[in-house]
């Protein structure tokens, strides 16, 4: 597939570019241990994140969101405690986890060194349904300088809606044609070639941890523009 014309790259983040399975099961267990129990914590991290996912697409179809990303894995974690019987949580465990650790995520190593080299030739933007809080944390934490930030927060439009989509490429003054989405999620890309995107699908195998993950794409070459196993290949893949 021709890859001309491209002019700036659009990255889901979460997944994509952060490790939201380890800062998730980490910070469960850290205040589990606190209080002397134990649990998959893991699998509880991947509840969470499953459980916010689905509060957040499509939001704002019918009506103005009620709340963001912080909002939604502050409420699917009490959820998830009430349902597991772990009302020994306090106020101040729960901000931990649903809060400070989405705030602190790390990124996928790959990425950091290969965001100068793609800054050098394109456009490089956060596009997400993070909240933007999430975003400007993370970024400083990890040392990551987007070109902008395109949070659906600011949208008023969720992914997978296609307005959210086009909102995007309208700020940049593009046409979708001249953008590229940049994800490990077929959901995402899907939602962006139906708008008229380019698409890259980059492999996060990680992402879930050890569990085979709902959203693991099987995707092979000619599926999308772009699939690649990592981030230099992404650059290396693009002129």
């Amino acid at each position: 597939m021709s890859l001309t014309g491209i002019r700036a790259l659009t990255f889901d983040t979460g997944g994509t570019i952060l490790d939201w399975h380890s800062g998730f099961r980490d910070a469960f267990a850290a205040v589990g241990a606190r209080h002397g129990i134990e649990r998959d914590w893991a699998k509880l991290a991947n509840e969470l994140r499953r459980r916010s996912l689905g509060a957040m697409l499509n939001l704002g179809e019918h009506e103005p969101p009620a709340w963001n990303f912080d909002g939604a894995h502050r409420f699917k974690l009490d959820e998830i405690l009430a349902e597991e019987g772990l009302d020994a949580f306090t106020d101040q465990d729960r901000h931990a986890i649903a809060y400070d650790a989405a705030h602190g995520f790390t990124c996928w190593p790959d990425f950091p060194g290969t965001l100068p080299k793609l800054r050098q030739r394109y456009m490089v933007c956060s596009f997400t349904i993070l909240s933007y809080r999430i975003i400007i944390d993370t970024a400083g934490r990890n040392g990551l300088s987007w070109d902008a930030v395109f949070s659906c927060e600011g949208i008023g439009k969720y992914k997978l809606l296609p307005e959210s989509y086009a909102t995007a490429a309208a700020r940049l003054q593009l046409d979708p044609s001249e953008c590229l989405m940049v994800a490990c999620h077929r959901f995402d890309l899907d939602a962006a070639r139906k708008s008229g995107f380019r698409t890259a699908l980059v492999r996060r195998p990680a992402e879930w941890g050890p569990e085979a993950a709902d959203y693991d794409p099987k995707a092979k070459e000619g599926d999308y523009d772009i699939v690649v196993d990592d981030f230099p290949s992404l650059n290396a893949a693009l002129p």
